[in-house]
């Protein structure tokens, strides 16, 4: 049962609705409809009526709000341009198909189960498939009455969607070299499992405020982005010398970004799906449920102080008390993303390899499993920066692998372009889109390659849709955020609001944002290209062009 109380020295929110406060009663439409039926209830509905009936027999409460605890939204409508986004109904950019989001925690795919996500691509997607930064898999052009025989495939080869989208535990992420990294502080596979297994789809964990994202990773490159996750275990070496978790909570991005805090806990790994389920319990019953863009776990934190949130975790849900303990070791200029060819402990390599701005297809990930296992490999992982990983090479296989993988246009060395550019869905499916993204940035890398082929500096470019950061604006060297703006015609068209010097690890900061600094989509090569060759004739020796564009003068970075 919740606590039914403030934590001491705190002062009540009145109006949150607080579950642990008393206010049981929902306070939007939201709430209403999670208190009327859990969102894991929808499954067997899909199966048994909406499969059979199809599209138009779909309760709408089902259609736009639990439908999610399953992975699945409507996507947009064709033809729907950005200046409607806001202002049509739901039902208006509402299409008959759907986008499937399959979980893939902890990245790791096995070449099974790499096909049959690339078989239901093929026979029920229009082949169509994206990594996200977020380790999954989505598919498009999905119809209802394909979905429980799409379930049918993933299961029987132990994927899921539960949970991937909604106000749920969302996928877990972890390192994609997870137990096999030479340099790793500890193997985090068996915790991601252990918390996978004994909270994804319970009914004690179906009703959160919002969405919940979790990272449990070991990697001493941190490749996880443990500063922007809901909750963070960070590998660390405890106080005893034995490897464990530095426990960090309140990261997200979206519309009013904030970093992670440390709560200066060190949990064991036997300790992980408890603590992880003392955390999710405190959002669960403390989170604000009134107003939907203050319901994520950032707000608590940012209210309650470390301090507060880790004495409640550990009175009230734990029932003891973490150990202190260190801050995880973070490194200058490492690079996250695991591309090209790296030794594994075992003496084996790993290939990481990076598509188009996540942008793949089930033909082309049928394809990666062949050349996967045509060199020995059973093991592929996806990452947390739309990139795929080989694992297991011999030595003696390498060169005929990167050059498979080289041919399909799978670059393992890839220009800095290719390899540090991404993008959300962006309005060709999205709902809440404003602008195209995936064609828009697969083009920019064309063009800046041919316009700077000699570049070398490691500048991210993240291209989104709309304001919610799934491509991560904030915390890029060059962040994109899609609106509507004005050209030198006076017309309203697609453009983009940048954000400059953002980034994550020792230097962790959020995008300058300068007064009237935007671009139109026609003009985005000619504008990052200008501010590139602008760094490139500024920088001091060893600057990052995040250092470079905190310091640079307004003129310079437009």
């Amino acid at each position: 049962m919740p606590p039914t109380s403030a934590p001491t020295g705190t002062r009540p929110r009145r109006g949150e609705g607080q579950w642990a406060l008393g206010y049981r009663e929902p306070l939007n439409k939201n709430e209403e409809n999670k208190k009327n039926d859990d969102g894991l209830n929808v499954r067997q509905r899909i199966i048994d009526v909406y499969s059979k009936a199809g599209f138009d027999s779909i309760d709408p409460a089902d259609l736009r709000g639990r439908f999610r605890w399953f992975g699945l939204y409507t996507q947009r409508a064709p033809g729907i341009d950005g200046g409607k986004t806001a202002v049509l109904e739901p039902e208006e950019l509402d299409d008959r198909y759907f986008m499937l989001r399959v979980r893939i925690d902890g990245g790791r795919l096995s070449i099974a189960q790499l096909r049959a996500i690339a078989e239901i691509s093929t026979a029920y997607g229009r082949d169509t498939a994206d990594i996200t930064d977020r380790q999954n898999v989505q598919f498009h052009w999905v119809r209802i009455e394909d979905v429980p025989a799409i379930w049918e495939k993933l299961e029987a080869v132990g994927l899921s969607t539960t949970e991937a989208c909604g106000d749920t535990p969302r996928v877990i992420l972890g390192c994609p070299l997870s137990g096999i990294a030479a340099d790793e502080v500890l193997d985090a596979g068996p915790e991601i499992a252990r918390v996978y297994d004994e909270h994804i789809g319970s009914p004690l964990f179906s009703n959160l405020p919002r969405k919940f994202k979790t990272s449990i990773a070991g990697c001493s490159a941190h490749c996880v982005n443990h500063e922007i996750n809901d909750v963070a275990f960070v590998g660390v070496v405890g106080p005893d010398g034995t490897p464990g978790y530095d426990l960090h909570v309140g990261g997200g991005l979206s519309t009013n970004p904030m970093f992670a805090v440390r709560l200066g806990a060190f949990v064991r790994p036997d300790q992980v799906s408890e603590v992880w389920a003392g955390v999710c319990s405190v959002f669960r019953d403390y989170g604000y449920r009134r107003l939907r863009h203050r319901a994520r776990i950032k707000f608590l934190v940012k209210d309650w102080g470390a301090a507060k949130f880790r004495e409640v975790l550990e009175k009230e849900y734990l029932g003891y008390a973490l150990p202190d303990g260190p801050a995880p070791e973070l490194v200058p200029g490492v690079q996250r993303d695991h591309i090209g060819v790296h030794r594994q402990r075992d003496g084996r390599n790993y290939v990481g390899f990076a598509p188009r701005v996540g942008r793949v297809s089930g033909t082309r990930l049928s394809r990666i499993a062949d050349i996967a296992e045509a060199h020995g490999s059973d093991r592929v992982s996806t990452t947390a920066d739309q990139k795929l990983v080989i694992l297991d090479v011999e030595d003696d296989r390498v060169d005929s692998l990167v050059d498979a993988l080289e041919a399909e246009d799978l670059r393992v060395r890839p220009s800095v372009f290719r390899r540090h550019t991404m993008a959300c869905t962006g309005i060709e499916f999205c709902k809440l889109a404003i602008v195209e993204t995936k064609a828009r940035g697969s083009s920019l890398i064309d063009e800046l390659e041919r316009r700077l082929p000699d570049f070398t500096e490691p500048v991210t470019i993240n291209l989104n849709g709309c304001p919610n950061s799934c491509a991560r604006i904030q915390v890029a060297d060059i962040g994109l955020k899609g609106q509507l703006v004005t050209d030198a015609e006076g017309r309203q068209v697609e453009g983009y609001q940048v954000h400059l010097g953002g980034g994550m690890g020792l230097d962790a900061a959020f995008g300058r944002k300068v007064r009237g600094l935007k671009t139109t989509a026609e003009e985005l090569p000619d504008y990052v290209e200008r501010v590139l060759r602008r760094f490139q004739e500024q920088k001091r020796d060893g600057e990052t062009f995040a250092a470079w564009a905190s310091r640079a003068d307004d003129g310079d970075l437009k």
